[in-house]
């Protein structure tokens, strides 16, 4: 049974953003580093209320009331703890555990974790130095890693004997077995990672609590990472999280890349927000607890096949978190190379104007959709709608969702229809409309693609571009009003023309037919004249 300790309020900390709880009651406006609003706890008009996201705490100038996001439920909502810790667990989507508090035992085992991973990371650094190691620091040096950025990350070498099982062979072995760096074979414990680089793992405290180890003689995998211990697990863990966290928050976004080596050399070459995923896909823990420092994301992956395939895989998490005043964008780098190798090439110059030049996330999926289904037909267009709607019915915000679908249909009409090279020649010839009748279509079809879909065949008849189109301020009711009025103006021009042409034309033996068709033709005459006058009585 799961406990409901320090480590579950932590999580949802992690998981929550403070921002976005608070702003539910309270409308919130960003000056600065913070968010500002009126204090729902006493009644203002100058707001006075500090939010700050990074910080995990608000904190009123005005009445002084000051807390973190649990407080926050508890004060607004008048909750106990355990009922405001409820509320936040159906928040996050974390399973509500059992309430226990912390035993000094499991607080003495955390304790021994901490101390046995911190001395184990001390030994790695020293013989990263020595002998046994010297293949791993020519590995890591050619690499671009100088001496200060080795003792930054405390990068270190784990040789092939057993060193840390019998360096702490005097300890509890389950204590030991706990950090997973030791494991029981056949003849006794051994060491998890062997003749590996070594790259400790820190908390968002600083605190090494894992280990990610690359091989240096070509073996797959390329790296191994601790398996998931009491306090480390990997669907939740950041690499150079702890390092960026400060710099995301001052740059106002972060970056992700693919692998450890690439976080390093980006936050040590100009990208200090530069992140990576640890040994694992991207998963939704990770994007949550990006999303709590900044929602402003630039994913940064090779141009392989591989690479797309993640990218896809990093928008459709990210969907659900963005926010009107979120700014996610798609970076790759081709032609093989990683972004380690374009720093060693081109330097930040390169690098800068692969991540300036990323592809806004509502484009990336516009263009991955029109790239992997087949749009000029309708079955292909009717799945890549599908997909569309898929999509954007994950993001949470509607009034954003909304626009998102609308920016989408005004796209499907302008591209997907090709009306440049679908011209419309109708049977009896119409004269051209006017430049401000043309003006004002094209801004109903920029500003309502629903309404455009409706009337297609009869906009295709108009002959006009509708490329560089202004919105309009007409509702969609008065827009579609003026649509149908035009096209019952030029289905009354027709129906005149064709009478002229009846009456210029009368046949010598003329008869019923004639006189039936002349006679229809009056009826729709009349009958779309009292239409005409009905539409364009505002009254009704």
């Amino acid at each position: 049974m799961a406990k409901y300790d320090n480590s579950f309020t932590d999580e949802l900390r992690q998981r929550l953003s403070l921002v976005d709880v608070i702003s539910r009651r309270v409308p919130l406006t960003k000056k600065g580093q913070n968010y500002w609003g009126c204090c729902p706890f006493h009644n203002e008009k100058t707001p006075s209320f500090s939010v700050s996201e990074d910080k995990g705490f608000y904190h009123c100038f005005g009445c002084g009331e000051h807390g973190d996001i649990i407080s926050f439920i508890m004060k607004s909502e008048n909750m106990d703890f355990k009922t405001a810790i409820k509320e936040l667990a159906d928040m996050a989507g974390l399973k509500m555990p059992e309430f226990k508090q912390k035993s000094p035992e499991q607080i003495a085992a955390e304790e021994n974790y901490i101390k046995i991973t911190e001395r184990t990371t001390q030994i790695y650094q020293d013989l990263l130095y020595k002998d046994s190691g010297k293949h791993a620091l020519e590995y890591i040096k050619n690499r671009g890693f100088s001496d200060e950025i080795i003792k930054k990350y405390r990068i270190g070498y784990a040789p092939k004997n057993n060193i840390i099982s019998s360096t702490f062979n005097n300890i509890n072995r389950d204590k030991l077995l706990s950090t997973g760096l030791v494991r029981i074979g056949d003849y006794g414990p051994y060491d998890f990672f062997r003749d590996k680089l070594m790259f400790p793992i820190f908390n968002a405290h600083g605190q090494v609590v894992a280990f990610s180890g690359r091989s240096l003689d070509g073996s797959e995998p390329k790296y191994i990472n601790t398996t998931d211990t009491e306090l480390f697990h990997k669907r939740q863990t950041i690499f150079g999280f702890n390092f960026a966290r400060e710099s995301i928050h001052r740059n106002n976004r972060s970056i992700i890349v693919e692998g450890q080596i690439d976080a390093i050399q980006m936050q040590n070459h100009g990208f200090p927000e530069t992140v990576a995923p640890l040994g694992t896909a991207l998963t939704e823990d990770h994007i949550a607890i990006l999303c709590k420092s900044n929602r402003n994301i630039t994913f940064c992956f090779d141009g392989d096949n591989a690479g797309q395939k993640a990218a896809v895989r990093a928008c459709t998490l990210v969907l659900p978190f963005l926010r009107d005043n979120s700014d996610v964008r798609f970076a790759f780098v081709t032609g093989g190379k990683d972004p380690d190798e374009i720093l060693k090439i081109g330097g930040k110059e390169a690098m800068d104007k692969i991540i300036n030049n990323a592809t806004p996330l509502i484009d990336f999926l516009w263009d991955f959709v029109n790239k992997n289904f087949l749009i000029n037909t309708p079955g292909g267009r009717t799945q890549a709608e599908k997909y569309l709607k898929d999509c954007t019915s994950k993001i949470t915000d509607k009034i954003f969702q909304n626009e998102i679908e609308q920016e989408y249909n005004s796209r499907k009409f302008n591209q997907w229809h090709k009306w440049k090279q679908q011209k419309y020649t109708p049977k009896i010839e119409m004269p051209d409309i006017d430049i401000m009748t043309e003006n004002v279509i094209k801004s109903i079809v920029q500003t309502y693609p629903e309404l455009a879909e409706k009337y297609t065949e009869f906009l295709m008849s108009l002959n006009i571009s509708f490329d560089d189109a202004q919105k309009t301020d007409l509702s969609i009711e008065n827009a579609e009003k003026f649509i149908v009025s035009l096209k019952l103006q030029r289905y009354l021009k027709s129906l005149q023309n064709e009478k002229i042409e009846l009456l210029s034309n009368i046949p010598e033996n003329a008869g019923d037919e004639y006189r039936n068709k002349l006679k229809e033709i009056d009826e729709n005459i009349i009958q779309a004249n009292e239409k005409l006058e009905l539409l364009l009585d505002i009254n009704k």
